[in-house]
């Protein structure tokens, strides 16, 4: 039995649902059986300004890769859609084709220098938490022990 992870998707440049389309294509090939994918939801940038955007989603993925391999192979699949760096030298981000971060591994709390379970921001971020609770309401923060529903109605 694999391993349920969930990987949020986002992208503010070019065409992007086409783009978040086609790295969810790629992350079924490459990582696993992608088990669920929520509604595509428009957002406003997080963390700094832009004029574009974002387009967000979540989908959950059956895999029998390890998180540093999932990690791995959706940093792959970023480079190949034309991604670049997400953040400028001083730290602030910057707009992208292509973002594709690892927020949860079958519950696993994990913090290396490589990798942190779960996401350290997700719990903060609607844009995350919006189509997480969309596809997995019942999903438990393994830290925070609430669920997407519970998380989700605290941002609002």
């Amino acid at each position: 039995m694999g391993k349920r992870v969930y990987l949020g998707l986002g992208s503010n440049l070019g065409n992007k649902e086409q783009i978040i389309k086609k790295a969810i294509d790629r992350i079924g090939e490459r990582v696993g059986t992608v088990a669920a994918v929520s509604s595509f939801y428009k957002t406003e940038p997080w963390g700094y300004q832009s004029v574009h955007t974002f387009c967000n989603a979540v989908i959950a993925v059956e895999t029998e890769l390890s998180p540093e391999e999932v990690l791995s192979a959706v940093q792959i699949i970023e480079r190949e859609l034309g991604s670049k760096e997400h953040r400028k030298s001083d730290g602030s981000y910057v707009d992208r084709l292509i973002d594709i971060d690892l927020l949860d591994y079958n519950g696993l709390v994990l913090d290396t220098y490589a990798l942190v379970l779960p996401h350290p921001y997700m719990h903060k971020r609607p844009f995350v938490m919006e189509p997480l609770a969309e596809i997995a309401p019942q999903w438990t923060h393994p830290v925070l022990g609430k669920t997407a529903t519970e998380i989700l109605a605290e941002l609002k």
